[in-house]
């Protein structure tokens, strides 16, 4: 099925520079596109790329309009990128891509579990007894939601993901081992959350773990007991957050990242990609901490001369205090 070009810009909006007519038959990269493709331009560095395509249509912003008329039909918009996730939004719902509401019948529910009508909950998926599932979710297959949690509206639970499986809580024993301690509480996940594919949000010890609305999360990522994830935060694959640390709103953290337990992230911190987050931040900004990949031999060097920062430290305190003895003698 295509969709005409003028049938975008009615439902989404932005100045069409061309044919109306025309029809698209698939979304592609840039280089890549055909002329029955249509593909975006949000890079300026990438404007090079625009000359030669071969798109039928390009979504670019207002500073590439004539260069986007001269080659060919375009489409003008402040963000291309905001536009473009949209298109791929209308494009699942115009072909049909979106699960429909309903309960697979392979899925196991709880008696005691309330799913609203216009959920949709995959195959072999588990919905424990007390969980609640918000208007409009979609979970998709081999998805586990343990007992008491709950899922706001409008929510995207990818395969795989665990929900409320049991925090890493125990006691030392006097013999050495370890007392399990039972884990009580639950997850409440907000409205138009993401939780992509074999993500693990585990159940509080007493009180909750809380996702707030708007939250994205990729594939693979841990998060802990009691930890509390502010509104419109996103994290990608394999980022770990340790328990009861509490990460404030509209925060980024790259892959790979890591946030120790017990810590406070101020709103509007961004963690770079392989950081370990050993303390709390208190005032936005983007934060970056860990060690530059270099050959293992030097890398050793570098090592080794760290650990003697703290004796170089001592030996120029030491040497300032001298100085500070002889100037004020003389």
């Amino acid at each position: 099925m295509t969709l005409r070009v003028g049938d975008i810009v009615a439902a989404l909006g932005g100045e069409l520079l061309g044919d109306a007519q025309r029809g698209i038959a698939r979304l592609a990269p840039l280089e890549a596109a055909q002329p029955d493709e249509l593909s975006f331009l949000a890079d300026a560095r990438l404007t090079h790329a625009l000359k030669g395509s071969q798109a039928g249509c390009v979504i670019v912003a207002p500073a590439m309009r004539e260069a986007a008329a001269a080659r060919g039909d375009c489409i003008v918009t402040d963000n291309p990128h905001l536009y473009f996730a949209r298109l791929t939004q209308l494009w699942q719902r115009v072909h049909g891509a979106v699960p429909q509401p309903g309960i697979h019948p392979s899925a196991v529910v709880e008696e005691g579990a309330i799913i609203d009508p216009s959920a949709s909950v995959g195959a072999l998926s588990f919905i424990g007894r007390g969980a609640r599932i918000g208007a409009g979710t979609i979970i998709r297959e081999r998805v586990t939601i343990e007992q008491g949690c709950s899922i706001g509206a409008r929510c995207l639970i990818q395969s795989g993901a665990v929900i409320g499986g049991d925090g890493f809580g125990f006691a030392s024993t006097p013999e050495g081992g370890w007392e399990k301690i039972e884990q009580l509480g639950a997850v409440r996940i907000g409205d138009d959350v993401e939780i992509g594919a074999n993500t693990c949000i585990d159940r509080g010890a007493l009180g909750d773990t809380v996702i707030e609305d708007g939250v994205k999360l990729d594939n693979l990522i841990q998060i802990a007991h009691n930890c509390h994830i502010g509104r419109h935060t996103a994290m990608a694959g394999c980022v770990g957050v340790a328990g009861s640390a509490h990460i404030g709103a509209h925060c980024t953290v790259g892959g790979a990242g890591m946030i120790l337990g017990h810590l406070h992230i101020a709103d509007h911190v961004h963690i770079s990609s392989a950081s370990i987050v050993t303390r709390s931040i208190r005032r936005p900004g983007h934060y970056t901490g860990f060690f530059p990949l270099d050959d293992n031999a030097q890398w050793e060097k570098n090592a080794a001369a760290l650990k003697q920062i703290h004796r170089l430290r001592e030996r120029i305190r030491s040497l300032e205090q001298q100085l500070l003895a002889v100037a004020g003698a003389s």
